[in-house]
């Protein structure tokens, strides 16, 4: 970890090397494919984030496979569960299994490490800027751009105890869905609605967070920047891949 210069009243902070990744979509046939990615990561970073679509189908033999690989990765790691994970209504399984020590898998919640705060969500749809969704309608559409503001008002909440319990502390937010727009252009447009929600960004603006990362646009864009300046960065591992990253993980120092 590189060491920053301290003042004669303000000790020097150890920087914290975040390694960042969405979308592994580990599959049945994933056993033992992964062991030396961990290994890898656990050299390079201080901690290692997974920003969702943990399994490829949701299923519960998914989940084992990696929570077996991930004891090849001897760093904390923060999690959250992506809409692939939820695909057969076993999300909460597959959350309780991977937990452990060393695993946060969270979900509305947040953690600390090394002197950073982690708040994690999946997030939801809903569109961006002028083009999102409203509460109007048929009562399937308000269903819809409900669950987007649940999940921002638990991203409000996870933030708010970070805020609230420590002082200067680094905060940083994990989610799947995308909190901008800026992030997932290079998909079809006509999907954007679906790629994540504006409604996201409002704590992440307020809360004065450091840094976010997503997933699941997988032909996004990898850096964008809200309307505060706070850098959010689409981390799916097909978008770190395009980019020429040969072990596809982003390092993010805090």
């Amino acid at each position: 970890m590189e060491i920053l210069e301290g003042t004669e009243n303000q000790p020097a902070r150890k920087r914290t090397r975040l390694a960042t990744v969405g979308d592994i979509h580990i599959k049945e046939t994933d056993q033992g494919k992964w062991v030396d990615y961990f290994k890898t990561v656990s050299r390079d970073a201080d901690i290692l984030i997974l920003a969702g679509d943990l399994t490829d189908t949701g299923h519960l033999t998914e989940a084992e496979i990696l929570k077996e690989e991930l004891k090849a990765c001897s760093i904390p790691v923060v999690a959250v569960l992506g809409n692939h994970d939820f695909e057969r209504d076993q999300q909460k399984t597959i959350k309780k299994m991977l937990e452990s020590d060393h695993v946060h898998v969270l979900d509305g919640e947040s953690v600390v490490i090394n002197d950073v705060g982690f708040a994690g969500i999946k997030g939801f749809g809903g569109g961006f800027d002028r083009y999102m969704l409203s509460m109007f309608g048929e009562e399937m559409f308000k269903s819809f751009v409900q669950e987007a503001v649940d999940e921002t008002l638990k991203l409000d909440r996870a933030l708010a105890h970070l805020e609230n319990s420590y002082d200067n502390l680094k905060k940083v937010v994990v989610m799947h869905y995308a909190p901008i727009k800026a992030t997932v252009i290079g998909e079809p447009p006509e999907i954007w609605p679906f790629m994540g929600s504006s409604r996201l960004v409002e704590p992440i603006n307020r809360r004065q967070v450091e840094a976010v990362f997503h997933g699941h646009a997988h032909v996004g864009t990898l850096e964008g920047e809200t309307s505060a300046g706070v850098k959010v960065f689409n981390v799916a591992k097909p978008i770190l891949t395009k980019a020429g990253y040969q072990t596809p993980y982003y390092i993010f120092e805090v």
